[in-house]
């Protein structure tokens, strides 16, 4: 391939991904508009596992002039990513399909439909289950003296840190079959680095999580749980797909 052709070639790819990253924009951009009008709404949602947890009669604060303002469109930005994410996954997905082969273009949609539905259940295992704990767990330990009342900007970065954190652990069966599927790795090694990926699910979520056990524990867990869940799945998975 000469020099000109190489150029073209890389200026045609920075085009489509200028295009898919627009498309992208677009479609969240359409559903934050729908989404705006809920915001207030939105926010009381994703603080309803903090003020449960919260003494009687004890409120949420924003220290900042435009925070209480602020802080509800950036979560329902954050609601609308969510909702989108699909559509996001395959606009990547299209991106890199090119160069693959005809039957690893098969994966795509299939990868698709279960990155996005394994993340969504990452953040609503977080929301529904790891919060009520985690909040609780802290609250007991507040001193009597200590007037609880947490700052809206400071939980709004620790529920989207443990947001992704889960999000992406639910990722891990997904990772284990295309590290199968492109025989990057055996099943057969997986199985061998068993006690390494142990050690590792335990020191992500030493960094990633509070400094407690419990929410430790919480995300541990289920990343070793779906691990072992990626290597059940990945030789059907595999067996299905190399058909043609």
């Amino acid at each position: 391939m000469s020099e000109n052709q190489t150029t073209t070639t890389f200026i045609s790819h920075l085009i489509e991904l200028r295009d898919r990253i627009v498309r992208i924009a677009i479609v969240v951009l359409i559903v934050f508009i729908a989404l705006m009008p809920f915001a207030s709404e939105i926010f009381d949602l994703l603080a309803a596992p903090m003020m449960k947890a919260l003494p009687t009669g004890a409120h949420m604060i924003a220290t900042g002039v435009i925070t209480p303002f602020l802080i509800p469109v950036k979560v329902t930005l954050m609601v609308a990513m969510l909702i989108s994410l699909p559509w996001i996954l395959y606009q990547i997905w299209a991106f890199i399909a090119p160069g693959l082969y005809a039957h690893e273009k098969k994966l795509i949609a299939p990868l698709v439909i279960t990155s996005s539905s394994l993340f969504i259940a990452g953040v609503l295992f977080c929301y529904y289950f790891v919060f009520q704990v985690v909040f609780s767990f802290i609250n007991q330990f507040a001193p009597k003296s200590i007037a609880v009342a947490p700052d809206i900007e400071s939980y709004l970065d620790f529920v989207l840190t443990m947001f992704v954190a889960f999000g992406v652990t639910f990722e891990v069966p997904v990772v284990v079959i295309l590290l199968v599927r492109t025989g990057f790795m055996t099943i057969e090694k997986l199985k061998q680095i068993r006690p390494y990926v142990i050690v590792g699910a335990f020191v992500v979520a030493a960094i990633v999580t509070p400094p407690d056990i419990t929410s430790q524990l919480l995300l541990a867990i289920p990343m070793c749980l779906l691990f072992e869940l990626g290597l059940l799945v990945a030789p059907w998975f595999k067996k299905v797909t190399s058909v043609n």
